[in-house]
């Protein structure tokens, strides 16, 4: 395979952030959720309003993974007040890690996690932070191997749908 990269995203990859969202978000979830409730989703958090403002925020990050000028994946990161929950201040949210259903298992996630970590370091976070769905098996075992651990749970409403996610955090900077 060809060298992947992995950039920083502005708001010029407005459009690409939401196409790659949409896409790897339904190519995730679509077949255990109802069809209405995907639509909801997908229309209430990647419209170009809502992305827009994700990128614009000074506490969010988006990096994109790329291979030969074509997005197989990508990561959010939120700081401060942009967490999805306030959990620490001093902590960092890995908001969203996905890749194209193409590239599952062929180590992009870990790309972008360990870009995660990289930057949770230098930022000087104690702790990354994310929250997976309990049902997400890949998911939950690709974060306990790279020595995540659950903390606490949540829960996560997608239409009419109620589900729980897993909180898992990575200590990065011990005191």
């Amino acid at each position: 395979m060809n060298s992947i990269t992995i950039r920083k995203a502005t708001i010029s990859d407005l459009e690409i952030i939401q196409e790659i969202s949409v896409q790897t978000f339904t190519e995730t979830f679509a077949d255990v959720n109802s069809a209405e409730n995907m639509e909801n989703y997908v229309r209430d958090n990647f419209n170009s309003a809502q992305v827009a403002s994700e990128i614009n925020n000074p506490e969010s990050v988006f990096y994109l993974a790329t291979l030969e000028n074509e997005t197989i994946g990508y990561l959010k990161l939120n700081f401060g007040d942009a967490q999805t929950e306030m959990v620490n201040k001093q902590a960092m949210e890995i908001h969203r890690i996905y890749v194209s259903k193409a590239f599952l298992g062929k180590k992009i996630g870990q790309l972008l996690l360990d870009e995660a970590i990289k930057i949770a370091r230098q930022s000087g976070a104690d702790f990354l932070w994310l929250g997976v769905w309990e049902e997400n098996h890949r998911a939950l075992q690709f974060y306990s191997k790279n020595g995540f651990v659950e903390f606490d749970k949540h829960i996560f409403t997608l239409g009419n749908e109620i589900q729980t996610d897993l909180l898992m955090r990575l200590e990065i900077n011990k005191k």
